[in-house]
């Protein structure tokens, strides 16, 4: 199996340009760039500006694997949050066609499992809209796995009437918060997956994941401790099966980015190297 290899570059902590010479230093072949606030913000850019920031990805030899667009909070599940936010989506997506990729990963919120609940309609209208602009533009917004089992995913995303909106696999978000084997969830979303997070990690203490997501959403949640529930960990100390990951992706047909993601640790650079030294001895 031979999978391209990318970074999520913000987990450098580097700056733009210096995130993307160290990147390029590892030999990978692309980069996942947050696209929310900040420097690579979409109202911060001109055209000229957008331009001069392809040519420097392109100078490295890298290609950009997705753009970040997670927006926060509780994701679209908020009626009077989401005329901002779907436009504000819909902003990004243009960036990412700008700056040469089609799919931006976002977090949409949990998927209620009452389809019949005001939450679900709520999050179908917002994705509904979010699916058919991204399709219009041959684009996709790729909702990372977590919140929800594979079968509620699958069954919310093949309810929408485009394929607007897909699926960015994090397999660690799935041992640490729905306990659930990430190939067998590669087998299930199969058709959605259009970009991957290569993450590990582990659960200490299972939970309801809206409890989870509830504390992120709103920067804590009184004595709630997220390290008494789950540890994020370097790829290969946790328990993800990347063997049977990858097997599974492969399986599935799956040819795009495996994006290392290092959202802990002291030393994300040294966590990154080994990562990608880890990925490529598993395809060996």
């Amino acid at each position: 199996m031979a999978f391209p290899i990318g970074v999520i570059a913000d987990c450098l902590r580097q700056p733009f340009a210096q995130s993307l010479k160290t990147c390029a230093s590892l030999g990978i072949a692309g980069v996942q760039l947050y696209a929310v606030s900040g420097e690579l913000a979409p109202e911060n850019l001109s055209a000229a500006a957008r331009r001069e920031k392809q040519d420097i990805i392109q100078s490295y030899g890298l290609k950009v694997s997705a753009l970040c667009g997670d927006l926060g909070g509780h994701g679209f599940t908020r009626k009077s949050e989401n005329p901002a936010k779907i436009e504000r989506s819909k902003r990004i997506i243009d960036l990412a066609l700008d700056l040469g990729t089609n799919i931006v990963t976002t977090h949409i919120g949990v998927i209620p499992a009452d389809q019949n609940s005001e939450t679900y309609a709520v999050l179908y209208d917002a994705c509904e809209e979010l699916a058919s602009y991204a399709h219009s533009v041959g684009a996709c917004f790729a909702v990372e796995t977590g919140p929800e089992p594979a079968e509620r995913l699958y069954a919310f995303l093949s309810s929408l009437s485009t394929r607007g909106v897909g699926v960015n696999l994090d397999p660690a978000n799935f041992v640490m918060v729905t306990d659930e084997d990430p190939a067998r969830a590669v087998g299930i979303l199969k058709d959605y997956i259009v970009h991957t997070h290569a993450k590990d990690g582990i659960m200490r203490k299972k939970t309801d994941p809206q409890i989870i997501y509830d504390f992120f959403a709103e920067g804590g949640i009184g004595d709630l401790r997220l390290e008494d529930y789950f540890l994020e960990t370097p790829l290969g100390e946790g328990k993800v099966d990347f063997g049977a990951y990858l097997q599974a992706l492969e399986s599935a047909g799956y040819q795009g980015f495996l994006t290392i993601e290092r959202e802990t640790g002291a030393d994300p650079l040294a966590d990154v190297k080994r990562a990608v030294d880890y990925l490529r001895q598993m395809m060996d």
